[in-house]
């Protein structure tokens, strides 16, 4: 049965817990055995399903030439949304790594926002990650996040 790695937080390392609209940065007070988080900041946006945010039905193009039609791909609001909130959490984190405010940061993030926030990282940040935890955990109460930090 293979157990997974154990993630080590360093003292005085920054985490990240964030989704598609959440973002929490914490502060690791206490050390790698003991990780006692403290919430430095919140980042939220408001980040409705695509149905909610589309205001009609997808257009339709017609060709020039003859009489050929075809529906247009309705625009996914809220990926380009969960993406555009990816670029200011990394923007957040950027000023943060420019400041020297941190010096290791774990990540955690369903696997696509892990994705999106990767692909906005500075050089400057993505040096400093020394972790990466692909699950939701943004709605978990402080304590419950040092647990499985912990475990």
């Amino acid at each position: 049965m293979a157990m997974e790695p154990t993630t080590h937080v360093p003292h005085d390392a920054l985490v990240l817990v964030s989704d598609g609209q959440k973002a929490l940065f914490l502060r690791n007070r206490g050390n790698a055995q003991r990780v006692q988080l403290v919430v430095e900041k919140i980042l939220e946006r408001d980040n409705p399903p695509t149905r909610e945010q589309g205001t009609d039905r997808p257009g339709r193009s017609s060709a020039s030439v003859g009489v050929a039609r075809s529906a247009m791909e309705e625009t996914d609001w809220h990926h380009i949304a969960e993406e555009r909130f990816a670029g200011e959490v990394a923007e957040a984190l950027y000023r943060h790594a420019h400041a020297n405010l941190f010096e290791k940061l774990v990540v955690i993030a369903p696997p696509k926002v892990l994705g999106n926030l990767r692909t906005a990282f500075h050089a400057e940040v993505a040096e400093r990650v020394a972790a990466e935890i692909p699950k939701e955990l943004t709605s978990h109460p402080v304590a419950e996040i040092e647990r499985l930090l912990a475990a």
